[in-house]
């Protein structure tokens, strides 16, 4: 259980340092390519484009074939498409090695989360999710500190040289032993059936509110804090200190949400981001802004732990294979985070980021308003036999 609970961790955390190398290298992107607001928001969105197409395949993958070869061929692609970036010498090759990167971060999440939940104790699951999603963040953290060395050294030498890391990982899995599919497995329409369960409604939404918190900040932050006089390194800061709180916080919101119920750490990182969301549009120093677009970072992505241990313990109550349990969650995701950076781009344009901010602030307050009327069965059991 713990060699499966690094290499899970390990897996997310490569698969979000790409992910989040792009922030402090969007100013870099803008004058080398001559890339406007809403390219820039539309490149930090391909990559959630990437997942939701692989989304679907993801899950059939994992049900079909199995958990290993899953994370196998995600970090493949991951590799080979992060690669390509680094050497990219247009935009469209940034684009379609960027929606690559998505595709194989599907494939890496399904097979991985699904490998390690099939393996962890009922009354454990939202520890165990919060350590690997604690590792996704600091994959989070690591991502901006890499694109300041980037836009410091290069993007080749740099994403030649993490992307060897995923090879050793890719290795590392190739050596895990792992359950086998079962002998007939679930049809697609078992995905669409599942959503009967409120316990997935729920976890759905979540998941896809962060995701789209996540887009909105990702692009707004960073062109308002360049504007203010930050440069790559003081984008990457945010993100790192952010990212860095956020992934200690995460083990111990998985711990609340088993013993307290998944809604529990919700509402109050709702009350929060709602906060923080309604002041940013009226600051402008330069120091009040970093600090409050930090803290507004941090309380977005409250919601990725209780989000996903619902969605796994609503795939189990609808008695759907923990592969499309997983395949939800980037369906849930990938969509909200591509409308979140792409809309958060169109409105630092034409209306200013603090309209973004607003909106985040209005879906965060609907979000609170029913998780306060919301009873769910939110307290798993602890397996029989398990500490």
């Amino acid at each position: 259980m713990r060699r499966l609970l690094l290499l899970v961790s390990a897996t997310v955390l490569l698969e979000s340092t790409f992910f989040a190398v792009l922030a402090p290298l969007l100013p870099h992107y803008k004058t080398e390519f001559g890339l406007s607001a809403s390219a820039l928001g539309a490149l930090s969105a391909v990559y959630a484009a990437g997942g939701l197409v692989g989304a679907v395949p993801s899950g059939l993958l994992a049900v079909r074939v199995g958990v290993r070869p899953t994370v196998l061929g995600g970090l493949a692609i991951i590799v080979v498409t992060s690669v390509a970036f680094g050497f990219a010498e247009s935009a469209w090759v940034l684009y379609a090695a960027r929606f690559g990167q998505g595709v194989g971060s599907a494939l890496a999440w399904t097979g991985g989360l699904a490998w390690l939940v099939a393996a962890a104790p009922r009354g454990r699951r939202g520890e165990l999710i919060g350590i690997a999603m604690g590792a996704a963040v600091a994959g989070a953290l690591l991502g901006p500190v890499l694109g300041g060395v980037a836009s410091l050294t290069g993007p080749a030498p740099a994403f030649a040289v993490v992307a060897a890391v995923g090879v050793l990982l890719a290795a590392w899995a190739w050596t895990t032993p792992a359950f086998k599919p079962a002998e007939e497995p679930q049809p697609l329409r078992a995905l669409l059936r599942a959503f009967r369960e409120r316990q997935v409604v729920s976890g759905f939404w979540l998941v896809s509110l962060a995701a789209f918190l996540l887009g909105v900040v990702s692009v707004v932050a960073p062109l308002r804090l360049d504007e203010l006089g930050w440069g790559a390194l003081g984008i990457s800061a945010v993100f790192l200190v952010s990212a860095g709180i956020e992934a200690a916080m995460n083990p111990f919101i998985g711990r609340w949400s088993d013993r307290y119920g998944r809604l529990a750490p919700v509402r109050a990182g709702l009350v929060a981001a709602i906060a923080f969301s309604l002041v940013l549009p009226w600051t402008d120093g330069r120091w009040p802004y970093l600090l409050l677009v930090t803290a507004a970072a941090i309380f977005y992505g409250v919601n990725w732990v209780p989000g996903t241990a619902l969605l796994s313990d609503g795939a189990e109550t609808a008695h759907l294979d923990q592969g499309f349990g997983f395949a939800l969650l980037n369906v849930a995701w990938a969509p909200a985070n591509v409308l979140g950076a792409t809309l958060g781009g169109v409105l630092a344009q034409t209306a200013g980021g603090g309209s973004a901010y607003l909106l985040a602030a209005g879906l965060c307050l609907v979000t609170l308003a029913a998780a306060q009327f919301t009873v769910l069965d939110q307290r798993p059991l602890p397996a029989k036999g398990s500490a």
